[in-house]
């Protein structure tokens, strides 16, 4: 066979997964927030009213929320995506809406390994403000 065929099936490609898989997070972040409709500059009439009232965390949990579709859509682990939706407060039933999912079946698909992530060891200590709809599901 020919050298680079013989390359092409033997040549470890893990970074480059890798570094695919990291281009298409941040691309879906960056296509998230066109969407949405960009982010204010820092500084603006828009931003700083952002900033005194619910609308800014709004924005960005609508914008967590797209970016979720948008990887999960595209093939690539949603786990950090729901993992950030959820220290952002972001409820079961808002994650599953997101998915096209029950609630139920977000938490089955998800609920085990997020808990691993923000309760490494156990404590039932999540901290940050978790949704507190984990006992709904159970």
């Amino acid at each position: 066979m020919d050298q680079f065929v013989e390359t092409a099936l033997a040549v470890d490609v893990s970074g480059a997964v890798t570094a695919s898989v990291d281009a298409a997070v941040n691309e879906a972040s960056r296509q998230a927030d066109l969407l949405i409709g960009g982010r204010p500059v820092p500084g603006s009439p828009q931003w700083l009213a952002e900033q005194d009232g619910d609308a800014g965390r709004w924005r960005e949990v609508a914008a967590q929320l797209l970016h979720f579709r948008i990887i999960l859509t595209a093939g690539v682990d949603p786990l950090p995506s729901v993992v950030g939706l959820r220290r952002w407060g972001v409820t079961w039933e808002l994650i599953a809406r997101a998915a096209g999912v029950s609630r139920q079946a977000a938490h089955e698909r998800w609920g085990r390994r997020v808990l691993e992530v923000l309760d490494r060891y156990g404590t039932g200590e999540l901290g940050g403000p978790v949704a507190d709809d984990e006992a709904d599901l159970r």
